[in-house]
């Protein structure tokens, strides 16, 4: 069964969200501190983490970013944040995580952006080709694992579902709002989502991404490289 992580140090947050994801039919673990949700990650097979930014440390911040430094933990995380500022957003963004929710928040709505991330995405159903080489870089839809040049690539879930699919969609331009729906499946949401992802897929596949962006449109995977 699915187990979800709730990591906050809001004794009515967790329980009220706990009580919403086992409604659906999850399990989940608690976690008061950064530390017990350390514990846990390290203990049992989690298949989302919620991690409060403000919890004593390490804070949902810090911890997300030891998630995604260590090699092939790819677990989503959602940032639960009292800090509604963009520049805060993007931060949560820029260290890795998957999605966010600003406090005081929809116990239900989080329910959904669980189930939402969990979720795969039209670019990891069966139409895509099981192996794809380009360049030095070969990406394998099945094990959902990228090597260029011989060397494991760590991506999110979420950033090798953006890849897959601009793979499956070369020289498409795609609008933020397109990708948003096509790739995360929200109707509405921020587009610096968008934006976050796409640069770090760019950073983390370096010399082979090809993510090109047209400019007043979109993105689109190129067929020429070093394309910004």
């Amino acid at each position: 069964m699915t187990r979800v992580l709730i990591a906050d140090d809001d004794n009515v947050v967790r329980d009220v969200v706990r009580r919403y994801l086992e409604r659906d039919g999850l399990d989940v673990s608690i976690a008061r501190d950064g530390n017990q949700a350390l514990r846990v990650l390290g203990t049992e097979q989690i298949d989302v983490a919620v991690l409060d930014v403000m919890m004593p440390g390490p804070d949902g911040l810090a911890l997300c970013r030891v998630l995604r430094e260590r090699g092939g933990y790819s677990v989503p995380v959602i940032l639960l944040t009292a800090l509604g500022e963009e520049d805060d957003r993007i931060a949560g963004l820029e260290a890795g995580a998957d999605d966010y929710l600003v406090k005081p928040f929809s116990p239900r709505e989080l329910a959904l952006r669980v189930r939402s991330v969990l979720r795969r995405t039209p670019a990891a159903a069966g139409t895509q080709p099981l192996v794809v080489t380009l360049g030095a870089m070969t990406v394998s839809a099945a094990a959902r694992s990228v090597i260029i040049k011989g060397q494991p690539i760590s991506l999110t879930n979420r950033e090798f579902d953006l890849l897959l699919f601009f793979l499956t969609h070369k020289g498409v331009v795609f609008t933020r709002e397109e990708l948003l729906k096509l790739v995360w499946q929200w109707d509405f949401g921020d587009l610096s989502t968008v934006t976050v992802h796409v640069k770090r897929l760019r950073s983390k596949l370096g010399d082979e991404h090809r993510v090109q962006t047209v400019w007043g449109r979109g993105y689109m995977w190129s067929e020429d490289r070093y394309a910004d």
